[in-house]
This record gives C-alpha cells, structure tokens and sequence, in this order.
C-alpha cells in the first residue's frame, strides 16, 4: 500500500485529538499521528541488511503487529502522562494508529500478507476482501502502476481526508 491511506488515518486521528483547539495543537497532533501510522514501515531497513522479506523482521513482519502497536501505544501512553495529558485517550489514538498500518496493509492484493498477530505467529495475514493494490517500492511509485495505485487510495481514502482537512470554523490559532 502506498502511504496515501496511512497519512490520511494519521491526520484524521490527529484531527480527532485536537477537536477543535488552536492550529498549532492541530498540526502537532496530525504530524505525531501520521509519523505513528507511517511507523511500521521503517522496517524496509530490513532490505538493506538482506533480512528476508518472509522473516518475522522482515518488511510487514513484527512491525505490522498489534503486539508492536500496543508497544508504541504504552511509549505514548507513559510520555502523555508524564506530560499530564490523558494517557489512556494518547495511548488510544497510538495504538489506533500503527495498528491501522497492518491491518490497511492486509487489504491490499499482493504481497505477503501482514504479521498481524506476531510474536503468538509468524503467518503473515490477508484480510478476506483485498480492495487496495499494492505498491511498487521505492522508484516504482513513479511508474503507471505507481501512480494508478496512488490515484486509488486517494480515492479509497476521501473520507478521511476530508475529515482530516475540511476547514472547521473553531479552530484557533496559535
């Protein structure tokens, strides 16, 4: 899946968390819930060190579990209340986040699937219905494919961009 879908469930989340206070909080929360959505695919690292795709470090392995995102989620969790925020409503919208990433990644129609329930297995998962094509790496965006795919999650993904990005009459600024 290309980031397409994964930004836009990081913005809308980040949309949700700041309800309606000043810009500044908004932007924050958008770019903090996008970075945690966009998350598990840092382990495209793993290409670099030759670890096999199929491995369970491998791309769409552990970091596409909920076992990692429940992980993140706590980190989060554990900042928010020692920044005297709400820990359980930060480490809500965090797990929401990076769990999203697998289980979007389990809709698309190719590739290995997701270790959704890692470390318990290592099976990588699809869902039942496979709507999202799945992306080339890397240059491989720029190709038709590349942009045809792009062109479908944006489509897919309307509602949360327009969630995300609607202007709203409350916000302030800062």
């Amino acid at each position: 899946m290309a980031s397409i879908g994964h930004v836009a469930v990081g913005l809308a989340l980040g949309r949700y968390e700041a309800n309606g206070r000043a810009t500044r909080r908004l932007l924050a929360s958008m770019a903090l819930f996008s970075a945690l959505a966009l998350l598990p695919d840092a382990d495209v690292v793993a290409f670099v060190f030759r670890i096999p795709y199929s491995a369970p470090w491998g791309h769409r392995g552990a970091s596409h579990s909920f076992a990692f995102a429940a992980g993140i989620a706590l980190l989060v969790a554990l900042v928010a209340k020692w920044r005297g925020a709400s820990a359980t409503r930060w480490g809500g919208l965090a797990f929401l986040a990076v769990a999203s990433h697998g289980l979007l990644d389990a809709l698309t129609d190719g590739g290995l699937g997701a270790a959704l329930l890692w470390p318990f297995s290592n099976a990588r998962m699809f869902a039942p219905v496979r709507p999202l094509p799945v992306s080339p790496i890397g240059a491989g965006m720029l190709s038709p494919r590349g942009m045809y795919v792009v062109g479908a999650e944006l489509l897919a993904f309307i509602p949360l961009w327009a969630y995300a990005l609607w202007p709203r009459r409350s916000a302030r600024r800062s």
